[in-house]
């Protein structure tokens, strides 16, 4: 074999190693073009760089407007906004809470009090430690805690009064989101038995009368009150979030709340109202998704 000849063999050698490393990278799909994907090693970088980007979602908000609209799920997301809010003092001096006004994606129809209460959980993170360290709080938009009553009769109305609280002049600028294991998010399930919430198109705030998760009674956004948002970002954490994060980033199941979100904020075809560069951001610890072809960028 002459020179000119190990030559060629050599550039068709790098050309196959380049085949096999473009072949080996995570493939985005292009319906997921304004979904960021945000990746750390363990609960305190994710906190951490999740604290920075709520601060600069403030910061946009408030250089237009006099208030910063906020609307969050329960769960460890609570817990997350803890560590990167109150706890962060770096971040924890930036945040203008005042200036909040704090609403919920979702709440269990229980007592405020009541352990599976969302803004029970929130006050006892967050609120009550502001209180403690003396610092003025956000305004907060809880359910008609007079109507929650022993049979549910007043659960319409619970979810019809709500709706009336929420932002009327202009969308959220921020929803911040969990993620379950069966793919649901706020209080919107999968599947048919729960289609009447995420196919409804006109309410903002539904009645979810059977949850799959107890207690089975809650009120919940609807799907385009999501869309809607100027940002929503998620928050998955864990190893056992693993199989729905493969599910959502690479087979795209359409039938998983989560995945809707992603997909129709990022397509202007969908005739979904969402504002432009509508951005999703997927916060999520690395034993979430090991393993999967789903590529990430830095926050």
């Amino acid at each position: 074999m002459n020179k000119q000849q190990l030559l060629l063999k050599g550039i068709e050698r790098k050309r196959e190693k380049e085949k096999e490393r473009q072949a080996q990278k995570p493939n985005k799909p292009l319906a997921f073009i304004m979904t960021v994907i945000h990746e750390y090693p363990e609960t305190s970088a994710l906190a951490s760089a999740f604290g920075q980007f709520v601060i600069d979602e403030q910061n946009k908000a408030l250089k237009n407007h006099d208030e910063f609209l906020v609307a969050i799920s329960g769960g460890s997301l609570i817990n997350v906004m803890r560590k990167a809010l109150v706890d962060n003092e770096t971040i924890a001096s930036q945040i203008q809470w005042p200036k909040w006004h704090v609403y919920f994606s979702d709440e269990r129809l229980v007592p405020l009090d009541h352990a599976d209460s969302n803004y029970g959980a929130f006050k006892k993170a967050v609120l009550d430690e502001l209180t403690h360290k003396q610092i003025a709080g956000p305004t907060v938009y809880t359910i008609n805690e007079s109507l929650v009553q022993e049979g549910g009769s007043e659960n319409e109305k619970i979810a019809q009064e709500y709706e009336l609280l929420l932002p009327s002049k202009r969308p959220f600028d921020l929803i911040l989101l969990g993620c379950g294991p069966d793919g649901h998010t706020c209080s919107l399930f999968p599947g048919p038995k729960h289609a009447y919430l995420l196919e409804e198109t006109h309410r903002k705030v539904m009645w979810c009368h059977d949850s799959p998760k107890p207690p089975s009674d809650r009120i919940t956004i609807t799907l385009p009150v999501v869309l809607a948002s100027e940002t929503v970002a998620f928050v998955a954490e864990g190893s056992a979030k693993k199989p729905i994060m493969d599910e959502i980033f690479n087979t795209v199941n359409k039938t998983l709340p989560c995945t809707l979100v992603n997909l129709r904020r990022s397509d202007p075809s969908a005739g979904d109202t969402t504002p432009d560069n509508a951005a999703t951001h997927w916060f999520v610890s690395s034993d979430a998704i090991a393993g999967l072809r789903i590529e990430t960028a830095a926050y």
